[in-house]
């Protein structure tokens, strides 16, 4: 008579089992995308600190170098693709002509030794560099989660139902132009 109950039974656990395995899943594929966006805002945040500090230090720079106009054009060319930029893809295009920009602008400061011993000179390229070292640190932790986020939609059995919940693997913030940053911008004065 109560035969029947032992696979309903069966079946129901099964069911809630699955349901709880998908629920978790769920919640933790949603930590996962507010941090990458967490640290995606980070990373914009400093792109844009970097940008603004630019203006100043090639205001300073000119004032002892005005004939490189060049080299100004290029650092401001590129501060506004990196403001412009709208995502990994754009934003790594973006940072790999940041950084010729900035080799460049030092390498024009190395030649002026009086610009070398200006103090407010002294203190923008201190502030540069602290930037620069903020926005590697953020894309680390940005890459970091985004690696975690798209191992986790592609491990099984994720994988069979991830994207189903509109969960999708991400980019990863590489810089497109690897010899760009091979050597990161000489500041030593």
């Amino acid at each position: 008579m109560w035969e029947w109950l032992i696979p309903l039974l069966v079946v129901v656990v099964l069911v809630v089992i699955v349901g709880i395995y998908l629920w978790a899943t769920y919640n933790a594929l949603v930590q996962l995308g507010v941090r990458v966006e967490e640290a995606w805002s980070d990373i914009t945040v400093q792109l844009k600190r970097r940008a603004d500090l630019l203006p100043n230090l090639i205001e300073t720079v000119k004032g002892y170098a005005a004939h490189e106009k060049a080299v100004f054009e290029n650092v401001t060319q590129a501060r506004a693709e990196t403001i412009s930029a709208s995502g990994p893809a754009a934003a790594g295009v973006a940072e790999g002509h940041m950084q010729q920009a900035l080799k460049s602008l030092f390498a024009v400061a190395e030649a002026y030794p009086q610009l070398q011993a200006s103090q407010n000179f002294l203190q923008l390229q201190q502030q540069i560099v602290d930037t620069e070292d903020k926005v590697q640190a953020s894309r680390r932790f940005y890459n970091g989660g985004i690696r975690e986020l798209n191992t986790k939609i592609k491990v099984f059995p994720n994988n069979l139902f991830a994207r189903r919940l509109g969960f999708s693997e991400r980019e990863f913030f590489e810089v497109v132009d690897g010899a760009a940053i091979a050597e990161p911008p000489r500041v030593q004065f």
